[in-house]
C-alpha cells in the first residue's frame, strides 16, 4: 500500500469475524432469525497499535478511533484521549492502545510523514507483567494490521455497507387479495414501500418463483408491517432474495409505491473477464453464471442468496475460482477465508464439515497460486497450523482422516444410497491436499524471509520443520490411499472402508479427485475416465456443486467435446426451466413444482447458489485455457480448446491486466498485459511477451 497517505487499520482478520458475524446472523425462515449452528467468534476488544518513528521536526498528528484509547509516547502514557498531538523530532516509539468492545478496535493517524499503514504493528492485550519499578515488559505475538480501503478519517471500518440502487418491476399484477409484482429476474434487495397510510397489516410474501411467493403458508421468507395512522412498526425491512413478492394488505393501510433497493458489491467492468463463442446458447450460461457469482458475491461469497445466506467454506473455493475468472476481487477471497477460519482455539471443522476444513486449506493455496500474495500466506499461516493440529489430533493408527461422531461428512447431496461412515477415500484425497498445502506454503515462507520479523514471529527453522513434516505425511498418506482404496479389477478407487471392511461401491468423487489432484498416474487416469467418468453405470451427480470438479477432470483429461453438450444439456437444461440465476441442485428428471423443492420443504432450494456458476471456471481455464504456472501470473500458459466450437473469444483477468484469446478452426490471437506467457496449441509452443499480440495460423 501507499505509506504516503494513511488508512484505518485492526488486528488482522477481526473486521472480517465481526463483519462475518453480522453476515451470517441476518437469515432468517418465515420471520424467525435463524443462526448458523457453528462457533461464531468474536474480535479482541483490547488491541495495541505500534511504531517508531525518526524525526527531523516536530510533526502534529491527528488521532481517530473506533474506541476508547491510550496514547503512549516512547513508554510514556500522555494526557486524555487526545484528537492531536505534537511529537517532538528525533526518534520515538508510538504506542495506541484501542478498547471496543462493540466493533472492532479500529486507528487512524495522520500526520505530514506519520501515517497508519502496514507498517505499523498490532497485538492483542496479553501477557504483560509489571516490574518494581513499574516497568510494563511484553511477551505478545506482533503482526501486520488489517486494512482495506478505509482511507478517509470518516470512513470508519464499522460503517461499511454494500452499493444499493432503486429498481422498479417489471409488471404488477391484482392477484387474489393482493397484487404480486415480477421484478424479471432473481434479485436481491430491500424492499421499499413508500408513501404507507391508513391502520393496518401489510404482508409481503417473498419468491424466487411465483408458485413460493402466492403460497403465504410455505414460502420460505416473509415480512409483516403492522401500520398506526401510516406509522409501520419497523423502520426498514431487511434484504431478501425473490424475483416475485406478492402483497396483500388488510384494514385501512394502503401505499403509494412498490420498489425494491438492489444491495450489491460493486466491481470494475474494465478489470473484469468475458467470454463470446459463436453458440448463443452457451454466451447464455455464462452469462447466468456472471449474473449468478455477482448476486452470491457480498461483503463474503455467500452460497445462496435465499436460504442459507451464509459462508460455506465448500461453496466458498469454487466461488474463489470462479472469481479468478471473472472479477479477479481478491479482496473478497481474503475476507471470507478469514471469516471461515475464525480464531483459535479449534473446537470442530470448518463449518462442522471435515471436508470443508480440507478445501479451505486448499483455498490457500488457490488464492497465492493466482495472485503471489506471500503477504496473506504469512498473515495465514498461524491459523494453518493450528487447524491443521487440530485434524491430526483426529486421525486414527494409519494416519487417515476417519469421521468422528460431530462431525458432518458431506461430500455431496446425492439422489442415491451412498453411506459416509468410516473412512471415505474422498476425505483421504482432501487431506492429502492439505498437508501437501501445509508443505508448500511453509517452503514458500522459508524462501520468502522478512527482515527484522515482528517480535512472535515463526522462526525459520520452524518453517523448515513444518515442510518436512507435512511433505513426509502427505506422501506417506497418499500410498496408503493407493493401497487402501485403488482397485485393480475395478480400475477405478472403492469407496470407503467401514470396521475393516471394504465397501466396494464405486462413485466419481474419490475418483475425480484423484484426476485433479494429480495422485494419479496416466494408465490410472485414463482406467478412471473410461471406467468412471464415462461409465453410465455409475451413479450421476445432480448437483453443480460436483458436476464443478466432474467436468473440471474431464477438461484436465482433454475431453472439451464432451463437456460441451454436457454444459448445455445441464446448465442449458436450467435456463429452458426459466432460470434466471443457476440453482443448488439440477435434476433433468424431475418435472414442475419438482425443480423448486429440497430438504423436505416445496420451496426450499436455492434458485440462485454460487457454485451453480462453474461454467466461468470451466470456460475461462479449460476453453480460453489461460492457467498461471507460477504465482501471479509471473509465468502462464494459454491452451485453448474449441471444444466442438466455431469460434471463442474472451479476456481472463489477472492481477497486471487481462489476457485476451481469439480462437476460431484457422487462427489463435493472444494479447497479454503482462507476465510470461507460452501459447501451447497442436504441438505447437510460443512466447507470448508482454504487450504484443500473438497470432499464429493452425
Amino acid at each position: 500500500m501507499n505509506s504516503k497517505s494513511s488508512t484505518w487499520i485492526w488486528y488482522p482478520g477481526d473486521w472480517e469475524i465481526w463483519l462475518g458475524n453480522q453476515f451470517n446472523n441476518r437469515r432468517t425462515e418465515r420471520g424467525a432469525m435463524f443462526p448458523p449452528f457453528w462457533k461464531q467468534d468474536s474480535h479482541w476488544v483490547t488491541v495495541e497499535f505500534s511504531t517508531t518513528v525518526r524525526l527531523k521536526k516536530a510533526e502534529t498528528i491527528t488521532i481517530a478511533t473506533e474506541g476508547d484509547f491510550n496514547f503512549m509516547l516512547d513508554g510514556k502514557l500522555q494526557f486524555g484521549m487526545p484528537q492531536t498531538f505534537v511529537v517532538p523530532a528525533g526518534e520515538h516509539r508510538l504506542n495506541i492502545k484501542v478498547h471496543n468492545q462493540a466493533t472492532p478496535p479500529a486507528l487512524f493517524v495522520d500526520g505530514e510523514t506519520i501515517h497508519t499503514d502496514d507498517t505499523w504493528l498490532a497485538t492483542y492485550e496479553d501477557k504483560i507483567w509489571i516490574d518494581e519499578n513499574g516497568v510494563a515488559h511484553g511477551s505478545g505475538v506482533y503482526v501486520i494490521p488489517g486494512f482495506w480501503n478505509f482511507n478517509d478519517i470518516k470512513q470508519k471500518p464499522s460503517n461499511f455497507k454494500l452499493a444499493r440502487e432503486n429498481w422498479k418491476p417489471v409488471d404488477v399484477v391484482a392477484m387474489n387479495n393482493g397484487v404480486i409484482y415480477d421484478f424479471g429476474k432473481e434479485t436481491f434487495g430491500y424492499p421499499v414501500l413508500e408513501g404507507l397510510k391508513g391502520t393496518g397489516t401489510v404482508c409481503i410474501y417473498y419468491g424466487e418463483s411465483k408458485e413460493e411467493a402466492l403460497d403465504k403458508d410455505y414460502c420460505e421468507t416473509f415480512d409483516r408491517v403492522t401500520c398506526t395512522d401510516g406509522n409501520p412498526d419497523t423502520p426498514s425491512l431487511g434484504s431478501k432474495a425473490f424475483r416475485y413478492i406478492y402483497i396483500e394488505r388488510d384494514g385501512s393501510v394502503d401505499y403509494a409505491s412498490f420498489s425494491v433497493d438492489y444491495e450489491y458489491l460493486p466491481f470494475d467492468k474494465q478489470r473484469s473477464g468475458s467470454f463470446r463463442c459463436n453458440d448463443e446458447e452457451l454466451n447464455r450460461i455464462w452469462q447466468v453464471g456472471a449474473y449468478t457469482m455477482d448476486l452470491t458475491t457480498r461483503e463474503f461469497f455467500m452460497d445462496g442468496i435465499k436460504r442459507d445466506r451464509w459462508t460455506w467454506s465448500g461453496d466458498a473455493i469454487q466461488s474463489y475460482l470462479m472469481n479468478y475468472y471473472l472479477r479477479f476481487d481478491t479482496e473478497c477471497v481474503k475476507r471470507t477465508i478469514r471469516q471461515l477460519r475464525g480464531k483459535d482455539p479449534v473446537t470442530a471443522h470448518v463449518n462442522t464439515i471435515m471436508d470443508y476444513t480440507f478445501y479451505w486449506f486448499k483455498s490457500v493455496l488457490d488464492y497465492y497460486q493466482y495472485t503471489g500474495d506471500i503477504a496473506f500466506v504469512r498473515e495465514i499461516y498461524p491459523r494453518m497450523l493450528t487447524l491443521m493440529d487440530y485434524c491430526l489430533g483426529r486421525i486414527n493408527k494409519n494416519g487417515m482422516a476417519e469421521g468422528q461422531p460431530d462431525d458432518w461428512i458431506f461430500v455431496d447431496w446425492v439422489d442415491f444410497p451412498m453411506h459416509k461412515r468410516g473412512i471415505l477415500c474422498f476425505e483421504q484425497i482432501l487431506f492429502c491436499k492439505s498437508l501437501q498445502t501445509m508443505a508448500l506454503c511453509a517452503k514458500l515462507l522459508l524462501d520468502s524471509p522478512v527482515p527484522n520479523p515482528p517480535q512472535g514471529s515463526i522462526p525459520p527453522e520452524k518453517y523448515a520443520s513444518d515442510a518436512q513434516f507435512f511433505d513426509e505425511m502427505a506422501e506417506k498418506l497418499r500410498r496408503t490411499v493407493k493401497d487402501t482404496f485403488w482397485d485393480h479389477h475395478a480400475h477405478a478407487y472403492l469407496h470407503a472402508l467401514e470396521d475393516g471392511q471394504m465397501n466396494r461401491m464405486i462413485t466419481k468423487f474419490p475418483n475425480m479427485f484423484a484426476v485433479i489432484y494429480g495422485y494419479a498416474d496416466d494408465e490410472e487416469r485414463q482406467e478412471i475416465l473410461e471406467n468412471v467418468l464415462l461409465n453410465d453405470s455409475i451413479e450421476k451427480i445432480t448437483t453443480p456443486y460436483m458436476r464443478f470438479y466432474e467436468l473440471e477432470a474431464l477438461c484436465d483429461m482433454g475431453m472439451q467435446c464432451n463437456v460441451l453438450p454436457e454444459m448445455k444439456a445441464y446448465w442449458g437444461g436450467m435456463l429452458r426451466e426459466g432460470a434466471t440465476s443457476f440453482w443448488e441442485k439440477y435434476n433433468p428428471e424431475e418435472k414442475g413444482r419438482q425443480h423448486l423443492a429440497m430438504y423436505g420443504r416445496p420451496y426450499g432450494k436455492s434458485l440462485c447458489h454460487a457454485w451453480g456458476a462453474s461454467p466461468i471456471y470451466i470456460i475461462g481455464k479449460y476453453f480460453l485455457g489461460v492457467q498461471p504456472t507460477k504465482p501471479g501470473y509471473e509465468e502462464y500458459i494459454v491452451k485453448p480448446v474449441l471444444g466442438g466450437l466455431e469460434w471463442i473469444e474472451g479476456e481472463v483477468p489477472t492481477p497486471f491486466g487481462k489476457i485476451r484469446v481469439k480462437m476460431t478452426h484457422d487462427t489463435v490471437s493472444v494479447y497479454s498485459d503482462g507476465g510470461s506467457g507460452r501459447l501451447l496449441v497442436h504441438d505447437q509452443e510460443i512466447v507470448i511477451p508482454a504487450k504484443k499480440e500473438v497470432k499464429i495460423n493452425l
